[in-house]
């Protein structure tokens, strides 16, 4: 009730003296929002948001990225991602349309320019609009076929993906995959090879080889890197249950905190790069983005290998979803740690030094 009535009292103020409202998130007292929305080192990193195929020239699409509801236009030219909400009367700008190359509101009209701010006010259109008539703007660009965002200020670029360069290379992308869970718990499974041989038992692994030799570990400031071998079971026969084909040879590389780059099949001919990008839409929500360079099974169509990969996904999920706490826990009381965890645990250090956690990790395996 304090804050509801602290809220009102500053509208108030504002509408008598003509002082400028603070962020609509200060009136949020969800502890979600706390946590995403202020983070500042995620809100100076690049995060996906969207496939560039779902905006259109002369398109709205509303999005939501570290709990803060966002609107992504096109106005025929450029894209433009700002936060989702008019400063008029806090309509969603997302329910909007093109005008005139301005975005125009869906309540009152008013419209803006490609800089955010107000330029008409159609039942006064002889007024000139106010001063603070402004729209938060976030930086965002295309690559790789999607839409980034950042919502702060860019610290890095966006991570490299060289497969998506290369002409020899055949590139696909999957998702995004909706998870009921942290962001970071989504990422740490994928970096997890012990979960193979169960989790996705009959598919590409079997939980009668779950041995998995592990390299030398690569951690320094600037990311992590694993090389390890895993059992592999060859997707593209039928009927492969007994079918072992080999002890593949794989390697992890992490410089983003969510995003990881995942070679499969180093060595050889026939290798898979994975891209994987986590969104992180709220605390305990987020999208799973997955880029493929294949440079194997010519004979397997996009779509069939599209499947494949969903019912991967799948039987992530399940699992994912299941596990409690439902956020990123850093309590070393409430989880166990194995050998096997080693990429898992110098993650959570890796995280705590850029400043994305809280909570110093101190595990012992």
């Amino acid at each position: 009730m304090y804050f509801r009535l602290r809220a009102i009292a500053q509208v108030s103020k504002a509408f008598v003296h003509n002082i400028p409202l603070p962020h609509p998130l200060i009136f949020k007292t969800s502890f979600k929002v706390y946590i995403m929305g202020q983070n500042q080192a995620l809100l100076n990193d690049w995060h996906i948001v969207a496939d560039a195929r779902e905006l259109q020239p002369l398109t709205v699409l509303p999005k939501r990225l570290l709990s803060e509801d966002i609107v992504l236009w096109h106005n025929g030219s450029t894209i433009f991602a700002w936060q989702d909400f008019c400063p008029h009367r806090g309509a969603r700008l997302s329910l909007g349309r093109i005008e005139k190359g301005n975005l125009a509101c869906a309540y009152h009209g008013l419209q803006f320019n490609t800089e955010g701010k107000c330029v008409l006010l159609p039942a006064t259109p002889d007024q000139p609009p106010p001063n603070r008539g402004f729209i938060k703007t976030y930086h965002v660009q295309e690559k790789y076929g999607i839409i980034w965002v950042c919502m702060g200020t860019p610290k890095r670029d966006i991570p490299h993906f060289p497969q998506w360069e290369d002409s020899a290379s055949r590139k696909i992308l999957s998702g995004p995959y909706r998870i009921q869970a942290s962001p970071f718990r989504v990422l740490e499974n994928f970096i997890d090879p012990a979960h193979f041989p169960f989790a996705h038992h009959g598919t590409f692994a079997t939980s009668n080889h779950p041995e998995i030799i592990f390299d030398e570990l690569k951690a320094s400031s600037s990311g992590i890197c694993l090389d390890f071998k895993f059992w592999f079971k060859d997707f593209l026969v039928e009927n492969n249950e007994d079918v072992v084909v080999t002890l593949l040879p794989c390697r992890y590389e992490i410089f983003h905190p969510l995003v990881v780059y995942f070679q499969n099949g180093i060595g050889t001919n026939d290798y898979l790069s994975i891209y994987c990008a986590i969104t992180p839409i709220d605390e305990n929500e987020s999208q799973l983005w997955l880029l493929f360079g294949v440079m194997f099974g010519e004979d397997v169509t996009d779509a069939s290998f599209l499947e494949f990969q969903a019912a991967i996904s799948k039987q992530d999920t399940r699992i994912i979803e299941s596990q409690r706490p439902q956020h990123f826990s850093l309590d070393s009381q409430k989880e166990i740690h194995l050998p096997s965890d080693r990429l898992s645990l110098a993650y959570r250090k890796w995280l705590f030094e850029q400043g994305i956690l809280n909570s110093k990790v101190q595990y012992r395996t």
